[in-house]
């Protein structure tokens, strides 16, 4: 598929999760490349006129800046009593509506507004479908840096590989919105029981959260090229 395919499904996926947005609501906005056109066409509503009085919580630093430049108000977490909608991408997503999150090292953000909305939608593209979690995507774990040599051990307990998420152009680590690290774990078979390991991993103390997102999802839409033609179903 040509990335100008990738491009368009994205931007439709996008479009159509930003359609779903009415007016007088609190929005979360999420992380990642097919999000940010949800973010740009809630913006273009706004100025329309087609939406009116939408505060939008940000999930990190780029859906800040993103809302920033597209007109979308901010408000806070300590400011609202409800997210009626929260509008997110995702790394894998299971037949299950389970999800792996954390490409772009936001989940723990991510996590808590997905969570607290009234619906949450996941906007991705059909490679991101998957039969079975965690056999192509590594399973992102935020970790305190003073932890991370013994959470990596007690994560080799559990089967799996951990590997240090290094920058990409950056020297050194990849480090969080909230100052943390992640660590990237491999299991071999996969997942078995997503679940069970979301709160396994959350009890090793040093680690914050990980990218498994257990019974959050509400609405999964899915963006396709079918004949060259770009198009959206909800799974």
């Amino acid at each position: 598929m040509s990335d100008d395919a990738v491009t368009l499904m994205k931007q439709q996926v996008g479009k159509a999760a930003a359609d779903r947005v009415q007016s007088g609501t609190i929005v979360g906005l999420g992380t990642g490349s097919t999000t940010a056109y949800a973010i740009q066409y809630i913006g273009e509503r706004l100025q329309k006129g087609e939406l009116k009085d939408i505060k939008g919580i940000p999930t990190s630093f780029q859906a800040s800046v993103l809302a920033k430049k597209y007109g979308i108000p901010l408000t806070s977490l300590d400011e609202v009593d409800r997210i009626d909608v929260a509008i997110d991408g995702a790394d894998e997503v299971d037949p299950q509506k389970q999800l792996i999150k954390g490409g772009g090292a936001a989940h723990t953000r991510e996590k808590i507004v997905d969570s607290l909305a009234e619906q949450f939608i996941v906007v991705v593209d059909s490679s991101k479908l998957v039969d079975k979690l965690g056999l192509g995507f590594l399973l992102p774990v935020e970790v305190i840096p003073m932890a991370m040599t013994p959470v990596m051990r007690a994560i080799e307990g559990l089967g799996g590989e951990p590997t240090l998420r290094m920058g990409v152009k950056k020297a050194g680590p990849v480090v969080t919105d909230e100052g943390n690290l992640v660590i990237d774990v491999k299991f071999a078979n996969g997942i078995e029981n997503p679940a069970d390991l979301e709160k396994t991993l959350n009890n090793i103390p040093g680690v914050l959260e990980n990218g498994l997102f257990v019974d959050t999802a509400d609405v999964i839409l899915v963006g396709e090229v079918k004949d060259g033609q770009p198009s959206v179903r909800e799974v």
